[in-house]
């Protein structure tokens, strides 16, 4: 026979709370609607906790965290981002290992590239990704998304990474070369680079054509207003592009732990150290609650 509202124990909320982390009031609302059923009860709990968490979905989630996992050979990793609405529920348990959690599922599952396609309907811990993200956002009462993914593998070099150690900075390079202790060093530089340096490409190649048109229309804009001659405008306009793009680029940027030497200059030299070519094949930097 189910238990009434009145037969509902301190011991059985305290044992929902313990298994769900939702309030009091919702676990002896919960309990009372399930009849006494423990399972039944979490249930109830989990599907309101939905529902509370898609109504919270056009709220700004503008703060969280990245969080990164590597594979043990040293030929694959994941980085994500997951958001929220406050700092301070970016720091609770739940919402860290929610984000530690999603990285390694991303190692395994996500597709190869820079800002994969979603995980939503993944089979994440007994539900899809959409699912458990709403779940923990429904038990924290804010609005959380999982933003970004990048996922890179390389069986035949390395892949590294950096992460600020506030977690709102992370970054993860791969390298394709030779296998080994230097190239790994050498990828990690790099993630730390990208992280502090913000490059957009790791070569002119990489720079999307209509960045490139905007920045020469802002610069041929600025040496008209100074007035230079017409005939030496076109020169000046090229020279500050050139510029755009050496300060934008992987290769061409300054590095920042020797910056009398070029990224590129650096990847030359571990390159002419291990007698073979290393190639830089991209990059990904997340900054939390940036484009």
């Amino acid at each position: 026979m189910g238990k009434t509202m009145s037969k509902v124990s301190t011991k059985d909320i305290s044992e929902l709370r313990a298994r769900t982390g939702a309030g009091i009031g919702d676990c002896k609302t919960a309990l009372q609607e399930a009849e006494g059923d423990m399972d039944k009860a979490a249930e109830v709990l989990r599907k309101k906790g939905i529902a509370k968490a898609e109504k919270r979905a056009g709220r700004s989630a503008s703060q969280g965290l990245v969080a990164i996992a590597l594979a043990p050979d040293g030929g694959g990793g994941a980085m994500v981002e997951l958001n929220c609405e406050t700092d301070f529920v970016a720091r609770t348990e739940d919402f860290l290992a929610l984000a530690r959690d999603l990285a390694a599922h991303a190692l395994q599952h996500a597709p190869v590239g820079v800002n994969a396609g979603s995980l939503d309907d993944q089979r994440f811990r007994g539900a899809t990704v959409a699912e458990v993200v709403k779940q923990v956002s429904g038990k924290t009462g804010e609005a959380m998304s999982l933003s970004r993914v990048a996922r890179f593998h390389q069986s035949r070099g390395a892949v590294a990474s950096y992460l600020h150690h506030n977690s709102q900075v992370g970054a993860l390079v791969d390298l394709e070369g030779p296998r080994g202790d230097d190239l790994t060093a050498l990828a990690r530089d790099l993630a730390l680079h990208v992280a502090s340096a913000d490059p957009i490409g790791v070569s002119e190649a990489d720079i999307p054509v209509e960045v490139l048109e905007r920045e020469r229309r802002i610069a041929t804009e600025q040496v008209a207003q100074e007035g230079k001659p017409e005939q030496i405008r076109p020169r000046i306009v090229e020279g500050k592009l050139k510029k755009f793009i050496a300060e934008r680029t992987l290769l061409e940027q300054p590095y920042v732990r020797d910056d009398k030497k070029t990224v590129g200059d650096l990847v030359k030299e571990v390159s002419g150290k291990l007698g073979e070519v290393i190639t830089v094949r991209r990059f990904a930097r997340f900054r939390v609650g940036a484009a």
